[in-house]
């Protein structure tokens, strides 16, 4: 079982309106219970790659913010590709201030030399779905109004090539950056190009097992499955937003390109095999590429950002962003 995932075990008590084990209680009363990521980290210059951070807000009536990392190679000669990103969690656990995810962007900055805007969008089930889409797309909203230079964050109009965007996100926030995508082909927003978007370890679901799922992940399909019923307050597993192969306006996702990282020893990675395909064959002009993690589990980045499989991960990542730059 993936340790991420815990045992993989469904809570049977009628303790809690909703139960997660190992990652929410939702009480009777509504009160939600976070059983990870609630350990926060400062932003600030990050002593092992020399990347800095600060935080900003994007809108106060709705406390929308996100965390802006910056490389120590940047300088307004040379503008950077823009990597906006969504965290992962399930759409109701953690942050972009969380020791999973604050390490990583900084080592993410530091190995692709971009500009990266981690979002801190709202979280389910206090938030439901299409909340925390909102959310992300009015970030992105708030990045395209730095395309003249006269936005209000500094550090987007001195380093920010607008030219090159990219939407990337782990687990639910890969799918929040691929339905951000199918959004930006229907309704482009002005003053960004969006080349491409970067899926790691996508969460995606549908309501007929695929792969793995009907047989050794069966039991963790029905574990994973529920932070989607969790997060929508009973939308169906089949929603286009969770199962793409469902979603009519698939040829028409924004970009050019998309990179869809998966890993061997994922129950998710044959819904991230499966996506590749639908992709292909969706009719949309663009070029998938991929890459496989070896003997490697679900969101293993946040844990190792070292060894040949992370180094292979983040490098794979920087050369899908700077290829032709």
């Amino acid at each position: 079982m993936s340790s991420v995932f815990g045992s993989g075990e469904i809570s049977t008590s009628d303790e809690y309106l909703h139960e997660i084990i190992g990652f929410i209680r939702v009480h009777k009363d509504g009160r939600c219970e976070r059983l990870i990521g609630n350990n926060k980290l400062p932003a600030g210059i990050d002593s092992s790659t020399g990347v800095e951070s600060k935080d900003v807000v994007i809108s106060p009536e709705t406390n929308l913010s996100a965390r802006i990392y910056i490389p120590k190679t940047a300088t307004p000669n040379q503008k950077l590709p823009v990597l906006i990103y969504f965290h992962g969690g399930g759409f109701v656990v953690e942050s972009t201030t969380s020791p999973n995810y604050h390490p990583t962007l900084n080592h993410l900055t530091a190995k692709s030399n971009v500009i990266a805007v981690s979002v801190d969008y709202r979280l389910a089930p206090e938030y439901p779905l299409p909340v925390g889409y909102n959310d992300c797309w009015k970030a992105v909203q708030w990045v395209a109004s730095h395309g003249s230079g006269h936005g209000p964050d500094s550090w987007l109009n001195k380093f920010a090539d607008f030219s090159k965007v990219f939407f990337a996100g782990d687990s639910a926030g890969a799918n929040i950056a691929h339905n951000l995508a199918i959004r930006f082909g229907l309704d482009p927003i002005g003053g960004i190009n969006l080349e491409g978007i970067i899926l790691l370890h996508p969460h995606f679901g549908g309501s007929d097992p695929i792969g793995s799922e009907l047989g050794k992940n069966k039991k963790l399909k029905a574990f994973t499955d529920q932070f989607w019923k969790v997060a929508t307050s009973g939308s169906g597993l089949d929603d286009p937003r969770f199962n793409p192969e469902k979603d009519p306006n698939l040829s028409g996702l924004g970009c050019s390109k998309i990179l869809v990282v998966v890993a061997e020893k994922d129950c998710l990675r044959d819904r991230g095999l499966h996506y590749k395909e639908l992709m292909e064959k969706s009719g949309w002009a663009g070029k998938v590429e991929m890459l496989e993690s070896k003997d490697e589990d679900h969101v293993f980045f946040w844990f190792d950002h070292v060894s040949e499989n992370a180094c292979t991960f983040f490098n794979t990542i920087s050369t899908f962003i700077n290829h032709g730059n």
